[in-house]
């Protein structure tokens, strides 16, 4: 039997604003390592023998930063399934359950967030192979995390009676809602209790037939939405309209909490969801008072906290106890008993129309990046970067005029009829309502300066005839 990892990397990690953002979300960011979380899961499973491929999750935002860490590492995923709306794990599941069924038949799936830690990498291979055990049974398996603590924050699994040729495998007696800290405490004192990771194995036919049983909505959207979907470059799109019509739903509640043929794996791997600040303190390495930092950071008379400095010096003194972020558009700092408030302040930002939530200064596109430097009343500044051999979209705005100047690097500059190259300190003027291209024709990163002015400046005045991306 072959089993195919399914990376979900989904979701917008709001507990962890301002760092993690709907457009570059935690698992896409270097939050632990040096690499992603998303690369560092693909590399945890990467080189087991009988473990193929990775199918990846995503949302369609993510789909070219998705594919640009994946080429990072070495790593040519099976496929990478781009969900247009979020509906929750249990259709993205159901949507790669279809997609591996029809490569093969008798697919094991092994499904992991891309945003978990997991420090013990022989450990969470015994449970792996453990489970492989319990999957050939016609079990659905989950991991269980044998508990450290009396966590509050997550779900828990009760075990059942021990599942015979397994070794240390059981099923599923419950799943329990996150308890209060009396609660909790009584689960660490039984013994019998892990904490719900999140992380599955079972046949991809054999979770569809549970999932018809139990959620047939969802099994006929995903079907559907497998079925109908398309090839788009590199990636696969599940079909708008279907997948959209999903419920929305949890693999929990759809389908683990209602068989009855749920088995636990229980799991000692150093996991952690780092689903908030205080979670990503616990990971980090620590100074001698317990102080975990990164970036241009000084502390004085400072204990057992976070400080993240992202562009500029940050000093902390005289605390404990704190969650300190800084990046160029934002500041967060909250004790670290409140860091699960921080998902009030991405609401409040969105009930503002404010942008902070959505995307950092910088920001990333299949053909590089650009950063906000200045803006005021009818300007805006941006530094643009554009990758080796790449091109924007062929493009007008109705709103807006732009002044581009060339630091480093050649411009080829496509404005109406005309197409310039440019080089070092030489700019160009594009006037509201010209057909415009920006293009890398050379073998070093471009640099350029831009300046627009007008009455609106938002990206949705962006008008693409010509995009090699395919992005309407």
């Amino acid at each position: 039997m072959k089993i195919y990892p399914v990376i979900l990397s989904g979701g917008a990690g709001t507990r962890l604003w301002p760092l993690s953002r709907a457009v570059l979300p935690k698992q896409l960011l270097p939050l632990v390592a040096d690499k992603t979380m998303l690369q560092e899961t693909a590399q945890r499973v990467a080189g087991w023998p009988g473990l193929m491929a990775p199918l990846v999750v995503c949302g369609n935002d993510h789909r070219f930063m998705v594919a640009e860490q994946m080429r990072e590492i070495g790593i040519t995923p099976l496929g990478i399934l781009l969900e247009p709306v979020g509906r929750n794990t249990a259709p993205a599941v159901a949507a790669a359950a279809n997609y591996l069924k029809a490569i093969d038949p008798e697919a094991l799936m092994l499904v992991l967030p891309a945003d978990h830690v997991i420090e013990n990498g022989a450990a969470f291979r015994d449970a792996v192979e453990r489970a492989v055990t319990l999957v050939g049974q016609g079990a659905l398996a989950t991991f269980g995390i044998v508990p450290t603590g009396p966590e509050t924050g997550y779900g828990y699994i009760r075990r059942g009676e021990q599942v015979a040729h397994c070794g240390d495998c059981y099923k599923v007696a419950r799943f329990v809602e996150k308890p209060d800290a009396a609660t909790a405490q009584s689960f660490l004192d039984d013994g019998g209790y892990y904490w719900n990771s999140g992380m599955f194995m079972f046949g991809a036919q054999r979770f569809l037939d549970e999932l018809q049983t139990h959620a047939p909505a969802i099994a006929e959207a995903a079907e559907k939405a497998v079925r109908t979907g398309y090839r788009d470059l590199d990636f696969c799109r599940l079909e708008e309209e279907a997948f959209s019509s999903s419920p929305s739903d949890s693999i929990d509640y759809a389908v683990m909490e209602k068989t009855r043929d749920a088995a636990v794996v229980p799991a000692d791997i150093g996991w952690n969801d780092v689903g908030s600040w205080s979670a990503l303190w616990e990971v980090q390495p620590k100074d001698e008072n317990g102080n975990a930092r990164r970036g241009d950071v000084y502390l004085d008379g400072v204990k057992n906290s976070l400080v993240r400095a992202e562009s500029r010096i940050v000093a902390v003194v005289g605390v404990e106890d704190l969650i300190v972020v800084e990046t160029q558009d934002a500041v967060l700092v909250t004790h670290k008993s409140q860091v699960q408030r921080v998902k009030q302040v991405v609401d409040h930002l969105k009930s503002k129309s404010r942008t902070e939530h959505l995307h950092h200064t910088k920001v990333y596109r299949p053909w590089g990046h650009y950063e906000g430097i200045d803006a005021g009343d009818r300007f805006q500044v941006k530094r643009i970067t554009v990758k080796p051999g790449e091109k924007l979209s062929l493009q007008m705005h109705h709103h807006r005029a732009e002044h581009w100047v060339v630091v480093s690097g050649t411009a080829r500059v496509t404005c109406g009829e005309k197409v310039s190259l440019l080089s070092e300190n030489e700019s160009t003027y594009i006037p509201i309502g010209m057909n415009h291209r920006l293009e890398n024709p050379g073998k070093l990163p471009l640099h350029i300066i831009e300046v627009q002015s007008g009455s609106y400046l938002g990206e949705d005045d962006i008008v693409r005839f010509e995009d090699i991306y395919k992005r309407a």
